[in-house]
């Protein structure tokens, strides 16, 4: 990804929570000379330093055949908003994008045996049922979920690299960006309001 100094974000927790809160991510990979991409929820774990996506695919699909023991690239996007250069009240300024996203770099480890998916499935719900008042619990509908294993394999990106783009008009002076931020909070298009805060919280640092 290209990131210019300034808006590169090399904080491991921050990129690690981020992808946390944006988990839905796009998996791309290269099979011969045709490249393909999969919409995909992940979910990240760090163990004694390593950094593991784990996540789960139709079988399906035949991305996954193209994939064991390959180098992937999963992307994560999280708020953006348009950014108008009218909005700075002076002349030699353009219209941009602010924006935070991050790609993790990796090599896949396809599984398919039945307890890592059943661990892998296990992971995702716990994760995406916390704070439900009636969280759909693995461990109480397993026959069902084991009905279905054959229908997908397991996906593991063991981590090797992590990007961090935080666009948030770092490059402006102190006056501009709070020009921006006044005139995003007015705005409800796009993610308007998440932007101006993070632009805000940046400010602080």
């Amino acid at each position: 990804m290209y990131i210019p100094k300034q808006f590169k974000n090399e904080k491991q927790d921050e990129i690690i929570e981020f992808i946390r809160h944006n988990s839905f991510g796009v998996l791309f990979s290269q099979d011969g000379d045709q490249p393909t991409a999969t919409h995909l929820p992940f979910i990240v774990k760090v163990t004694d330093g390593s950094i593991i996506l784990i996540t789960h695919m139709a079988k399906a699909n035949p991305q996954w055949k193209t994939l064991d023991g390959k180098k992937a690239l999963a992307v994560f996007t999280g708020p953006h908003a348009y950014i108008s250069a009218g909005w700075y009240e002076e002349p030699g300024t353009v219209s941009t994008w602010n924006y935070v996203s991050v790609h993790v770099h990796g090599r896949v480890e396809i599984l398919t045996d039945s307890r890592s998916l059943k661990e892998i499935l296990k992971t995702a719900t716990d994760f995406y049922e916390a704070g439900f008042d009636k969280p759909w619990k693995l461990e109480e509908n397993e026959e069902t979920v084991d009905s279905m294993l054959n229908g997908i394999v397991g996906i593991r990106l063991m981590v090797d690299k992590l990007e961090g783009k935080w666009k948030l008009n770092q490059h402006h002076p102190k006056e501009r960006k709070e020009k921006v931020i006044t005139r995003l909070k007015e705005q409800h298009a796009y993610d308007s309001q998440e932007i101006a805060q993070l632009m805000q919280d940046q400010m602080k640092d």
